[in-house]
Formats: C-alpha cells, sequence, structure tokens
C-alpha cells in the first residue's frame, strides 16, 4: 500500500504542478525491482520546483488544508526520496526486508 500511495502523489504531482495538466507534456517513468529494492523515478517535462520551499503541512496554518501533504507521505512511506536539481524529477526508493531463511 505505501508504495502504490507514494506511486499516485509522485504521478499526480508531476501531472498536475510538473506539467500543470498541459496535455502536450509527458511523464516518463522509470522502474528497477529486485526480491528486496524498489526504485522508482518520475519526470515530468515542467521547470521543476525547489522542495525545500514547500510548506509543512503539519503546521497549525496548513492542517485543516486537504492538499499539501503528497511529499510528505512520500517521504514517510519510502525508504529514500531525492528530487534532481532542477526539481522535474523525483526518485523514490523501498527496501524490504527479506526473512531468513
Amino acid at each position: 500500500y505505501s508504495v502504490h500511495l507514494a506511486l499516485q502523489e509522485g504521478l499526480a504531482n508531476a501531472i498536475k504542478h510538473g506539467n500543470r495538466l498541459d496535455t502536450s507534456k509527458r511523464v516518463h517513468i522509470a522502474c528497477q525491482m529486485s526480491s528486496n529494492l524498489l526504485q522508482i523515478e518520475i519526470t515530468d517535462e515542467g521547470e521543476g520546483f525547489d522542495p525545500s520551499a514547500v510548506p509543512d503541512p503539519t503546521e497549525e496554518d496548513r492542517r485543516e488544508r486537504p492538499d499539501g501533504r503528497g511529499i510528505m507521505l512520500m517521504r514517510n512511506f519510502m525508504s529514500r526520496v531525492e528530487y534532481n536539481e532542477t526539481g522535474n524529477s523525483i526518485f523514490l526508493e523501498k527496501e524490504r526486508e527479506v526473512p531468513d531463511e
């Protein structure tokens, strides 16, 4: 569930905020998976943004807002979340503990 939600948030952000719902722009997805590691890269064709400038949705004046939690959710559900310098590509990684045999 956590990976599904993080992927959904990343794609929604790329389409809505990155490409600004411009149907002439594309969103590119790359994925690699092994038994204990999933890596996903989502890149939009937008201008990018500064992830550190996004307001904290847990601040008191933002708690009642129905939006603005996507980045926080991705960071909480994934093992690693990184943006490129431009801010138009996000790298998501999820490590899974493999039980000892």
